[in-house]
């Protein structure tokens, strides 16, 4: 089973976000192995450290690393991906030569109760991932509006359209995935 690193962007203790990762996390159980990796104790990226990174950064880098694939669950914050996103993803790319999201494939999903959902918060990760990743699972785009209730405290997603949706987004990335193991 292929092991999954899930970036949530959401530092939040009860995020919408974290519910949509932990739903496809059990919509992928007999797929792929979902690894959540803590990004809320990573110190803000200052390129003095970067040859020496602290604890908590080479701890994010090496269960990155670890994995065959990533996944980026974000909100969306001012237009574009939250200031905890965006740091985890940059020191992911340092040092130079050591760039934890090298050769693996990833997928970008949000959810927010807006009517866009993170439309312009998942461009801005496409953008910053094409330089990096290996591949990038372009279908289906996944735009979920989130509704109180949309999630049981399980990870079941409870309305039906929805989590057919995400399951064929999981389908999707999982065949990605063995893909790109494959070469």
């Amino acid at each position: 089973m292929y092991q999954v690193a899930v970036i949530v962007g959401s530092i939040r203790r009860d995020s919408y976000n974290k519910k949509l990762a932990r739903a496809l996390a059990k919509l992928a159980e007999n797929e792929l192995d979902f690894r959540m990796i803590r990004i809320d104790d990573l110190p803000l990226l200052n390129q003095d450290e970067v040859d020496a990174p602290p604890p908590p950064v080479e701890r994010f880098k090496q269960e990155v690393e670890a994995c065959d694939a990533v996944l980026f669950v974000t909100p969306e914050h001012n237009r574009s991906v939250p200031a905890a996103m965006k740091n985890a993803f940059d020191w992911g790319t340092r040092p130079i030569g050591r760039d934890s999201w090298a050769g693996k494939p990833a997928a970008i999903i949000g959810t927010s109760g807006g009517a866009i959902s993170t439309a312009l918060a998942q461009q801005a990760m496409r953008t910053m991932a094409s330089g990096h990743v290996a591949a990038l699972l372009g279908a289906p785009d996944a735009f979920v509006r989130y509704q109180e209730g949309l999630f049981a405290p399980d990870g079941t997603t409870k309305d039906d359209k929805t989590r057919a949706f995400l399951q064929t987004f999981v389908d999707n990335f999982a065949r990605l995935v063995a893909a790109m193991a494959l070469r």
